[in-house]
This record gives C-alpha cells, sequence and structure tokens, in this order.
C-alpha cells in the first residue's frame, strides 16, 4: 500500500507506505529531503542505518532523518511514514515536537523507541485513522492529516523522553542547547567542519561546548559535525551516481584527496568500497 498527499501548494508532502516488498523507488532519490517513521509490526529483524547493522526489535519504531541511509532485512512488515519539512516542521514554535526536535535531532544515538501492548493500540488505532485519512477527499484532508502527524510526533516525543532519558533531567535549556547546536550543523555541515565556526555562532567557546557537551554524556561537538559530514557522503554514495570528487567538492572539501583520507579514516573503507558493499532492497 502507498499512500500520498500533497499540501494546496504543492511543495509539502507525507507518504505511509505499508506491506510493500519493493521500497528502493520510495527512497532512492537523494533530493527528497524526507524525515521518515519506521515501524515495524513483524517479527524482529536486522536494520542497516549509514552501513552499520542493527536489532530492529518487534513493534518498536525509529525516526530517521533525511541524510541517513537505511535498508531492512524485510520491508514487508515495515509501516512508514515519510514528510518534509515544507508539510510540517514547527520550528518556530514547539520546538519539541518540531522537525528537528527531541526524536529527529535531540538524542545522539539511533532513537529505538519500544511499544508495549498498550502503545502498540494507540499507534494501530492511529494508523487506521491515517489510512482512511489519506484516503478521503474533501478541503480539509490537509489539515486532519497534519493533526495526526502532529499527535504521533507527541507519542513518540513522550515515549524517548520515558525510554532514554528516564534517569536524567531533561531540562529545557539542555535540550535548546544541544538542538540550537544541531540545527547550526544541519543548516551549515556542506561548508563548516571546525568547532570554532559553531561556537561563535552560540556565543561560546570551543572548550565550554565541549565541557557542555561531555556533562551531558552526549557525543563530542568535533564527532557530531564529523558523523553530519560522513552520514551526507554515504548517503550520496547510497542514492545518488557522484564521483568521489563530486561529493567532496559538495561537502566543502577543497581537496579530493583530503576528502578520501577523512572518509577513510572515519568508515576504514574507502569511497568505491563503501559505494560497492552497499545493497538496497530489491
Amino acid at each position: 500500500m502507498r499512500l500520498q498527499h500533497k499540501d494546496k501548494d504543492g511543495r509539502g508532502e507525507i507518504h505511509f507506505l505499508s506491506g510493500e516488498l519493493q521500497i528502493k523507488d520510495a527512497f532512492e532519490n537523494p533530493k527528497n529531503q524526507f524525515l521518515t517513521i519506521a515501524l515495524n509490526i513483524g517479527e524482529s529483524q536486522k536494520i542497516t542505518i549509514d552501513g552499520l547493522s542493527y536489532d530492529f526489535p518487534a513493534w518498536s519504531i525509529i525516526p530517521l532523518v533525511a541524510h541517513q541511509t537505511f535498508s531492512f532485512e524485510n520491508t514487508d512488515s515495515i509501516n512508514f511514514w515519510r514528510y518534509n519539512r515544507e508539510f510540517y516542521c514547527m520550528a518556530d514554535s514547539h520546538v519539541e515536537i518540531s522537525c528537528i526536535g527531541l526524536i529527529f535531532l535531540g538524542y545522539s544515538k539511533n532513537l529505538f523507541l519500544k511499544l508495549h501492548e498498550e502503545d502498540q493500540i494507540k499507534i494501530s488505532t492511529l494508523s487506521q485513522l491515517f489510512i482512511e485519512e489519506f484516503e478521503s477527499d474533501d478541503y480539509i484532508k490537509t489539515d486532519m492529516l497534519l493533526a495526526l502527524l502532529k499527535r504521533f510526533v507527541i507519542i513518540l516525543t513522550r515515549l524517548a523522553k520515558q525510554q532514554h532519558f528516564k534517569d536524567e533531567t531533561l531540562t529545557d535549556e539542555k535540550f535548546d542547547f544541544i538542538r540550537q547546536f544541531n540545527f547550526h550543523v544541519e543548516s551549515n555541515f556542506r561548508k563548516e567542519h571546525k568547532v570554532q565556526f559553531y561556537a561563535d555562532l552560540m556565543n561560546k567557546s570551543p572548550k565550554t561546548l565541549s565541557n557542555i557537551f561531555s556533562l551531558y554524556n552526549y557525543n563530542s561537538p568535533m564527532s557530531i559535525i564529523h558523523d553530519r559530514v560522513i552520514s551526507e557522503a554515504k548517503r550520496l554514495l547510497f542514492y545518488s551516481d557522484k564521483s568521489a570528487k563530486e561529493i567532496a567538492f559538495e561537502l566543502g572539501f577543497d581537496d579530493a584527496a583530503h576528502f578520501s583520507r577523512f572518509f577513510k579514516n572515519a568508515t576504514n573503507q574507502n569511497t568505491s568500497s563503501f559505494r560497492k558493499s552497499l545493497v538496497i532492497e530489491e
């Protein structure tokens, strides 16, 4: 099942995929900057994210950002919600549940969320409401899909707090600081690779940034910048036919050889061997 809707301007899009054995064509365009929420309603399986394999338990959800590459052992048991920022973002208000909120840019690892029985019922009901609304045909369809998506993101944000931040205080100040840094990296990583640039944007010294991130057991500012550059390089290698030299220049490297060394140091593979090792679900 593939359902999709565009808003009246034709720029905002939301898609729902369920029971699909073949998803390559739905994910392969690197120009489609979609946020993805994947729900595994079947048996436990493996998910590969940016070339690394993880357990994806039954009845669990993972949010995936636009720059990540991913594939599944069995897409037939995965439900996908995909939408772009033109459809739903709310970056200027309700920041915690926005497209740059907790479940997408507020956590340093892959955010696997386990659904217990009451959560399964809630999400299953919400899924059915999504399907019904996709299949409707009236003037308030966009508003209804937006309302359902916002509710979905709120539910996942609450689950993330319960499951990943239960033993620590997630203050507004802490969350906003981390979110701001991630947002600045997201906006500038193609040109700026040094911590000093981001420290200046946030009126902090690089050492202060590192101390704050260390205090909350978060990845270092430098590793966040480098990880973002590497994940974008992987995405372009995965979905496009651009050469390593073209990708290097797109990601702000003046020297293609420097990019090649940077990529190999981070992945233990050169770009050509990484590209050959990738297998997209057929």
